[in-house]
């Protein structure tokens, strides 16, 4: 019981902090994008997760299901809101939600392993 509430917490810790520092990063490059030409640069979940997907899962010409999710993020055949929602959410607000919900998840892992660290009498 206490080794996955461990593992839990590591892998939460570590999505929380990239998602805050990848949010810190994209937030820094739409201001030096911003003070260089003054117009914000806008970028949605959907660009984030098509160059997420392009750059590190696939190679020219592959196929399956992240070839798939790439092709579907360019040009949906089907789930014509979800895609919508990906289009309109802002990248930075969905990196920072992320963060927060790993967070959440670190600080309830954290309260349960303390949970039974204590004696059962406090």
């Amino acid at each position: 019981m206490k080794y996955h509430l461990i593992f839990l917490r590591a892998i939460s810790a570590i999505v929380a902090f990239g998602s805050f520092a990848w949010f810190l990063g994209l937030i820094g490059t739409q201001l030096y994008r911003w003070f260089r030409d003054g117009a914000w640069t806008r970028i949605s979940t959907s660009d984030g997760l098509t160059s997420l997907v392009t750059s590190c899962c696939m190679q020219d010409g592959s196929t399956g299901r992240m070839a798939d999710f790439a092709q579907w993020l360019g040009a949906p055949a089907s789930w014509f809101g979800w895609h919508r929602v990906l289009e309109l959410l802002p990248a930075s607000v969905s990196l920072f939600s992320l963060s927060v919900l790993a967070n959440f998840v670190y600080i309830y892992c954290s309260d349960r392993l303390e949970a039974q660290r204590r004696p059962a009498g406090r």
